[in-house]
């Protein structure tokens, strides 16, 4: 059987997604780090290996694949055993849409290539991306919150186990406490991303404990 390896960046929000999915599975895999600040993910190398030149790129089953959910989806599909996603279609649903709001609502506009060009714009370029990661994920994480006032929310995003939303919350929780913005009003979301972080898996994947 070929070896599983993640292309990986410590910060980045879709490799951590990656890193917590593989962990819930007990799967073993090797991270090799793509340094995106010294734009490794751009070098010829990496294009090869994904022209889009971003992370996270996930060798397995002999394949290589691309898109933090598209890859959390595969391993949903290949390993019965998941719980990714829930098992009713009403279910799946809104842990995707859930997911969605996060991979593709707050992360795209706070990425490394937008971020760059906002500062590179700006007067004071610190200040310049200070105030827009606060803005973005703020907002973002605010209207996440009004989504998790549901009857379906337990312990975690859905229900009382970690499906896939919580793998795309955790990174973004992550980021906000890394900007200093204000997620005192999330009583919800700050509660789950505690819940999750006593999970060895969740643990693991942490940033602080990815190779550079």
């Amino acid at each position: 059987m070929s070896e599983t390896v993640l292309y990986d960046y410590w910060r980045s929000s879709a490799s951590y997604r990656v890193r917590i999915a593989l962990n819930n599975l007990g799967e073993s895999y090797r991270s090799v780090p793509v340094d995106l600040l010294a734009k490794a993910h751009k070098a010829p190398g990496h294009l090869v290996r994904n022209p889009q030149g971003l992370v996270p790129v996930l060798e397995i089953d002999g394949e290589r694949f691309t898109q933090s959910l598209a890859i959390i989806e595969y391993l949903a599909e290949t390993r019965a055993t998941s719980g990714f996603l829930p098992d009713d279609a009403i279910g799946r649903q809104r842990v995707r849409s859930l997911s969605y709001a996060i991979a593709m609502d707050i992360h795209p506009v706070c990425n490394l290539s937008v971020v760059s060009h906002v500062m590179a714009n700006a007067e004071d370029s610190e200040a310049a991306r200070r105030n827009w990661m606060r803005k973005f994920i703020g907002e973002g994480l605010a209207a996440f919150e009004r989504l998790l006032d549901h009857s379906a929310t337990g312990r975690f995003c859905h229900g009382d186990m970690p499906t896939m939303a919580d793998f795309c919350l955790v990174p973004q929780v992550y980021n906000a406490r890394r900007w200093d913005v204000d997620i005192s009003a999330c009583p919800r979301l700050v509660a789950i991303d505690q819940n999750c972080a006593e999970i060895e898996a969740f643990a693991r994947a942490h940033p602080d404990r990815t190779p550079r």
